[in-house]
């Protein structure tokens, strides 16, 4: 079974044969049967929109619905009840902020504002369930008046197909891969980069290939936002949880390569054993049960625990100068960085000191005037003074 949904002179959506009483005859009509529904619409109520919807929704059949040409304000709000949205490549589809015709006193204006906003969060909860997109981003493409073209609708999330296209186009499932990773607070970029890439003369396998480059490009600065250090003695393992058993390690920054297969040692002497990128088992520093000094000498310790405790001792130095070689290159740098700043900021303050200006009526000559006094010279009459006192003294 077919309903249009079509504009005429005098019905729009909330009226004649565009009314949710009228839709939900021909829905007891169909009697389970699958139905299409085609739409072709300004718009018109929102409350008969949402009425509309309902009954799409708890609909025992199967509901696809079809934007023929144009699907806007309320209109948009039917088209998103279908389990299957197609949508002509020629059509288009508009979303914006609800309106309403106000008259009466300041009290009465504001509750048609409270009334707005709140169809407004029922609007975008529609929106936000079809496409996928957080209440930011479909509440930003609300207040400025969306205009979607069908690749536009497509790529955004709020259709499943393009109609006479030669194949349909879904990467919703990629997308979402990505994006279910993602903290809430960075899905805003997620969304932006998705819509900014909604080209319509684009070829889909590229714009694919090149928002999974992007998406990847965004999972490595979160990792690297969260990576954690330890330095051993074979080099830093970086890591998102902390040292136990289970946790996955890696030998770059990117957290890309997992950490090579071994036994580590800690700077405080913890041994870890790694197998293909994940840690197996973290053992603390041995103390022998016997509470032995730690800096007793070799020569005192028992014959039989001697060999694994110079082993151990060995291992621990080793991680400990690894980490203040690791520590002194850091100061280095950061030493080289502060002088080349001291240097920069030293000419620039010798710039801001000296000076040629020669005060109006003053008969110094003009050689006098191209000599460069030294940067430490005093130019103010204070200045000036201050040195006369401290040389009388």
């Amino acid at each position: 079974m077919k309903i249009y949904l079509y504009d005429t002179e005098t019905d729009c959506i909330g009226s004649g044969s565009l009314s949710s009483a009228y839709v939900k005859t021909q829905l007891d009509a169909a009697a389970g049967a699958d139905v299409e529904v085609h739409i072709s619409s300004v718009g018109g109520s929102a409350f008969d929109a949402i009425a509309i919807y309902d009954l799409l929704k708890k609909y025992t059949g199967n509901i696809t619905t079809y934007i023929d040409a144009l699907a806007a304000s309320a209109a948009s709000v039917v088209a998103m009840a279908g389990s299957r949205i197609v949508m002509s490549k020629y059509a288009l589809l508009m979303i914006h902020k609800p309106m309403v015709g106000s008259g009466g006193n300041a009290d009465e204006l504001l509750k048609d504002v409270q009334m707005l906003n709140v169809v407004q969060s029922r609007l975008a909860q529609i929106y936000m369930d079809k496409s996928g997109l957080d209440e930011a981003t479909i509440n930003s493409l609300i207040n400025s008046v969306t205009w979607m073209t069908a690749d536009q609708a497509l790529h955004m999330g709020f259709v499943d197909c393009i109609e006479d296209y030669s194949q349909t186009i879904i990467n919703s499932a990629l997308i979402k891969k990505y994006t279910d990773q993602a903290p809430a607070v960075y899905q805003r970029c997620i969304n932006k980069i998705l819509i900014k890439n909604s080209n319509m003369n684009m070829d889909n396998r590229d714009l694919i290939e090149r928002t999974t480059s992007v998406l990847d490009k965004i999972m490595n600065f979160f990792k690297r936002v969260v990576n954690k250090q330890t330095i051993t003695d074979k080099g830093t393992l970086h890591h998102t949880d902390e040292m136990a058993e289970g946790t996955q390690v890696y030998q770059d920054e990117d957290m890309s390569e997992p950490a090579i297969t071994d036994t580590y040692t800690t700077a405080d002497g913890k041994q870890v054993s790694v197998k293909d990128g994940k840690i197996q088992k973290v053992l603390n520093a041995e103390n022998d049960g016997q509470e032995e000094d730690e800096d007793a000498p070799i020569s005192k310790i028992k014959p039989d625990k001697k060999l694994s405790t110079v082993e151990n001792r060995l291992q621990e130095v080793k991680a400990r100068l690894y980490a203040q070689n690791a520590l002194l290159n850091e100061a280095k740098a950061a030493l080289a960085d502060a002088q080349a700043r001291l240097s920069k900021n030293s000419e620039e303050i010798k710039n801001e000191i000296k000076s040629d200006f020669t005060p109006e009526g003053s008969r110094r000559s003009s050689k006098a005037k191209t000599e460069t006094q030294p940067f430490f010279a005093p130019q103010s009459p204070l200045a000036q003074n201050a040195v006369k006192r401290a040389v009388a003294k």
